[in-house]
């Protein structure tokens, strides 16, 4: 115990000591840093180009075309993507700028998909910087002996050696001869295994170019975040031409993938302290005239269009541009003719089907006419037997249920007449003349459908006593079969069924031999 508490004030010492020491070091440190110098280096100047990019979800013009892009081969814009090439075999096809690229640093920010079925794909994408659009070749379907650079994403492994997927940079100076043998990494100034196929979200690559130093970042698309980025390689020392045009380019082989392109963001750098370029020098003098001549011409057309559309249109001429527009009472009111509109069209349907109920019953009345006119002289026509008396008590039952929903037709009509004719008066002024003319159109129907069924219930209902003693004479049913014929049938079915009969005893007979 003694010996513990003699320790105690040498243990206290040795750490006053260290501490001592370790503040004086600091400081020493600190006083080396001259004043005023910055700690971490300033990031550059960022500013977007919308000339050397695309992206969704109005990405292709009617045409099919990308703004300030051309495509060849494979490639299929859409909306939202571009597709470089279908997982078709041996396709190919690429997208590049119209312009040359006019500022020495670049960010490049490529959104894309890489999927297929199979385990492995082929060939790969690839990302250019180039001095001349290469619009076909056998380099991920770009042209070979480029001068510039090339961000490979290679899927296919072609040497063999399990070393694909992979992201190679590989730069030329316009001799150089792609090693497809080896998939370029004998010429590769820098590489990184990443797998980019069949990813949950988009796979993202961000490619700088500042200070003769290319550095490529890429996020492998398992989480939606867009910036989860990871260094994949860095080139220092790279000189590259100072104008340029940007490129996408694919191409598949045995095996097939899709790749897809939904967006590729350019922005330029500018040094820290430097002004960047204003955008006014970024258009030629040239192209800023012309643009400047098109615009005058449009703006006049446009000013004759406005002027022929107001001297069509007397009555709006002067109005504020929001009457023009439609308000929520006018939507209401819209919606209440189009009510109405379709409420006519149902109408019309039963106008048309009741119209064919008439002329049948039209038909069977003047049937029914015809027969008694002709059969009203005849003494015998009281005398008729008890089938037609049925049958002529059947018709008649019928005529009286056509002309009961007949009349409960006529009383729907009515009603469908009297809300219509409320509904057109509560909307008064505010109809238009379309919709006048259609409830105009419902009412004459409607008073046509009325009078002819009035026409036919009085018809119907004149002297139903007479009509039920004048019905026509039911002619007799002639015999179909006779005796003679009916024993000759019964004598020819039987003799079949009997030879029927002996014919499976034999096939029986004969079938127990083999047993």
């Amino acid at each position: 115990m003694a010996v513990s508490i003699a320790q105690r004030p040498a243990a206290n010492t040795r750490l006053l000591i260290l501490t001592f020491l370790t503040t004086l070091i600091l400081h020493h440190s600190l006083a080396d840093v001259p004043a005023g110098a910055p700690t971490t280096e300033e990031l550059p100047h960022r500013r977007f180009e919308y000339k050397y990019s695309f992206k969704g979800p109005h990405l292709s013009q009617k045409d099919g075309g990308i703004p300030f892009w051309i495509h060849t081969g494979n490639t299929i814009p859409s909306a939202d993507q571009v597709r470089i090439t279908p997982s078709l075999r041996s396709q190919k096809g690429s997208v590049w700028t119209k312009n040359k690229v006019n500022f020495e640093h670049w960010e490049a920010l490529v959104t894309f998909r890489v999927s297929g079925r199979g385990r492995m794909g082929a060939d790969g994408l690839a990302m250019w910087f180039t001095t001349e659009q290469g619009l076909d070749g056998p380099v991920y379907g770009a042209a070979d002996q480029w001068n510039g650079v090339g961000v490979f994403f290679d899927t296919f492994d072609n040497d063999g050696k399990k070393n694909n997927p992979a992201i190679v940079v590989v730069g030329n100076n316009g001799k150089l001869v792609y090693d497809h043998q080896n998939d370029g990494t004998t010429q590769a100034l820098g590489t990184c295994l990443r797998d980019f196929r069949n990813k949950p979200y988009p796979v993202r690559a961000k490619i700088t170019y500042y200070k003769k130093t290319l550095t490529v970042m890429f996020n492998a698309g398992f989480t939606p975040d867009k910036e989860d980025y990871e260094l994949c390689t860095k080139v220092d020392n790279m000189v590259l031409p100072t104008e340029g045009f940007f490129g996408v380019s694919a191409a598949t082989g045995g095996l097939a993938d899709d790749h897809d392109v939904l967006s590729f963001l350019t922005f330029s750098l500018t040094e820290p302290g430097q002004q960047p370029p204003p955008p006014e020098s970024e258009i030629p003098k040239e192209e800023k005239d012309k643009y400047q001549e098109e615009f005058q011409n449009f703006q006049q057309e446009l000013d004759k269009k406005k002027e022929e559309f107001q001297k069509e249109h007397p009555d709006i001429q002067g109005e504020p541009i929001e009457d023009i527009y439609e308000t929520v009472n006018d939507q209401e009111i819209r919606q209440v003719f189009e009510g109405q509109n379709r409420i006519h069209l149902e109408i019309k349907q039963l106008h048309r089907q009741l119209a064919m109920i008439l002329d049948e019953q039209r038909r069977y009345v003047s049937v029914i006419t015809d027969e008694v006119a002709k059969k009203g002289t005849n003494a015998e026509s009281a005398q008729l037997d008890t089938v037609g008396q049925q049958q002529l008590g059947s018709v008649l039952a019928t005529q009286q249920e056509v002309l009961k929903n007949l009349n409960e037709l006529r009383n729907s009509f009515y009603e469908s007449l009297k809300q219509i004719g409320s509904a057109q008066g509560n909307a008064g002024a505010l109809g238009t003349y379309e919709t006048i003319q259609h409830f105009n159109e419902i009412k004459e129907h409607l008073h046509t459908v009325k009078r002819d069924v009035e026409h036919l219930v009085q018809r119907n209902a004149q002297n139903p006593a007479e009509k039920t003693v004048k019905c026509p004479e039911v002619p007799p049913m002639p015999s179909c079969l006779s005796t003679v014929h009916f024993t000759i049938f019964i004598i020819i079915q039987s003799v079949l069924f009997f030879c029927y009969i002996m014919y499976k005893s034999q096939q029986e007979a004969a079938a127990k031999k083999f047993f």
